[in-house]
């Protein structure tokens, strides 16, 4: 087993000591992780500890994220639309040459220039082709976890191309001897050793980055999780709704940690998916339409909430617009810090958050793909809905091109052939149509395709997209390099270049 040491973990504290009053902050990311499979959503799957933080906090009930991994990611920690880092097709294999632009400083370092010690645990995915595109070298003290985008839970081992090898690193080595270890036990360990050798050894903030494997494929679990729902039949929503449990007691030990620290009293804790649930891996995300990968609102529609004893107003639900990117420079101005140098999508929404004023933010560029194959022939000259795109304006949302798997899914418990039934991932909807609007206040899981009814909404939001497209950046989306193969790296996955 790989131990950390206390002067591992403070191997950068000679970093300034921040403010008093500059709060910790703990943001914990969870991969594909449904609408539906929160236990106040109504989820069959029991999360106590993530309904309490949440209860005891502020719900995000008209927040959005991207719909896959990288996207999300990076927005995250660039606060920027993926139009303008290139990023905006697909995600970051890992023989792709490609990441997160070096111009764009990130959250991690506007966090370090403000004197917070930073941290990272678990999944990056935004490129590790070179060293300079390394967690360590883009604003994190420390960091322990994988590069990639999945692999196994217990091996950290991933196949890809024709190469497989270990994708574990501790900073910037790779590391092979946590075998057998669950990685949201690992993961969980490695933040309390974080947060109790930071209590203990330093006034500075601190900024926590936990990124879980959970519960993204493949699905794996031990077994006294998988037992607790024997009652479901699908054997896929039976693993995933373990692997939902185990990230719940892992959230919960860790708010345990901070309590028993000290910390919590001055600790904003975020929690957010990654995307929308994948329903062929036992995801959920009814009542929402769709799914990952898709423009739909179970594709983008994201769990979030906010628990923290610095907030203004406890135990209430926010309906105001919220986008992954407002976290960038809500998270900097909390934190004291400087957004000179940045270019933020984002609004800081703070306010909004803990004192329940209307969000700035009126309106979300979801995506421009033009790389995505195209689906039928544009019906406007303003902007070209052959291409996917979506954008939401209000309480309205356009989408164009191909959005994706459009169905409802229902929740699975007493489906037996529940998998069989909903992994068709072909567009069920019209072959031709390429234009879609939808009221999302009035109709959230989206039924009523309205374009017709309101042509000026559509001119509208077209004109949007056509100017959001104006300030694009080319995509970057380089082909495979071999070089990558671990086997030409002693076995891991780490920069090639």
């Amino acid at each position: 087993m790989l131990r950390f040491s206390v002067t591992w973990v403070f191997l950068m504290l000679t970093s300034t000591c921040g403010a008093v009053s500059q709060p910790n902050i703990v943001f914990i990311i969870a991969d594909d992780y449904g609408w539906n499979d929160i236990g106040y959503h109504g989820s069959e799957i029991k999360t106590p500890s993530l309904d309490k933080l949440a209860g005891n906090g502020v719900k995000l009930e008209n927040y959005y994220v991207q719909p896959i991994c990288t996207p999300s990611r990076s927005q995250l920690m660039s606060g920027r639309y993926q139009i303008h880092t290139g990023l905006q097709h697909g995600i970051i294999w890992p023989c792709m040459p490609s990441g997160l632009p070096l111009e764009d400083p990130t959250l991690a370092d506007k966090l370090k220039a403000a004197g917070y010690l930073t941290h990272m645990i678990g999944k990056w995915h935004l490129g590790f082709s070179k060293d300079e595109l390394m967690p360590t070298a883009r604003g994190f003290d420390t960091y322990m976890g994988y590069l990639s985008g999945d692999e196994d839970y217990y091996s950290r081992s991933r196949s890809f191309w024709n190469y497989t090898g270990i994708d574990y690193t501790v900073n910037t080595t790779g590391h092979n001897d946590t075998y057998g270890q669950y990685s949201a036990h690992l993961y969980t360990g490695h933040a309390q050793q974080i947060i109790q050798a930071h209590a203990s050894q330093t006034s500075a903030p601190l900024f926590l980055y936990l990124a879980f494997q959970s519960v993204h494929f493949p699905l794996q679990v031990p077994e006294s999780y998988e037992k607790q729902y024997a009652h479901i039949q699908d054997d896929n929503r039976r693993v995933y709704a373990g692997m939902v449990s185990a990230m719940d007691e892992a959230v919960g030990n860790i708010t345990r940690t901070l309590e028993e620290s000290g910390l919590m009293e001055n600790t904003i804790l975020v929690f957010t998916t990654d995307n929308g649930g994948h329903t062929m891996f036992g995801a959920n995300n009814a009542p929402l339409r769709g799914r990952k990968g898709t423009s739909w609102e179970g594709g983008m529609r994201g769990v979030g909430f906010v628990s923290s004893p610095l907030l203004k107003r406890h135990g209430v639900v926010s309906r105001e617009l919220i986008h992954i990117t407002d976290w960038y420079p809500t998270l900097v101005q909390l934190a004291g810090g400087s957004m000179v140098g940045t270019k933020p999508d984002g609004f800081s929404l703070w306010d909004t958050i803990s004192l329940g004023l209307p969000s700035p933010r009126k309106e979300i560029l979801h995506n421009i793909d033009p790389l995505y194959p195209v689906k039928g022939t544009s019906v406007s000259k303003v902007f070209d809905t052959s291409v996917q795109a979506s954008i939401r304006y209000g309480d309205w949302k356009l989408l164009t091109g191909d959005p994706g798997f459009d169905g409802w899914v229902p929740e699975p418990t007493l489906y037996p052939d529940y998998s069989a039934r909903f992994n068709d991932s072909r567009t069920t909807s019209n072959g031709t149509q390429n234009l879609y609007l939808f009221n999302i206040a009035l109709d959230p899981i989206e039924k009523y395709e309205v374009s017709a009814k309101y042509p000026q909404i559509v001119d509208m939001l077209l004109l949007k997209l056509a100017e959001y497209n104006q300030t694009a950046v080319p995509v970057n989306y380089p082909d495979w390099d071999s070089r990558c193969d671990p086997a030409l790296h002693g076995g891991y996955w780490k920069p090639w270049l």
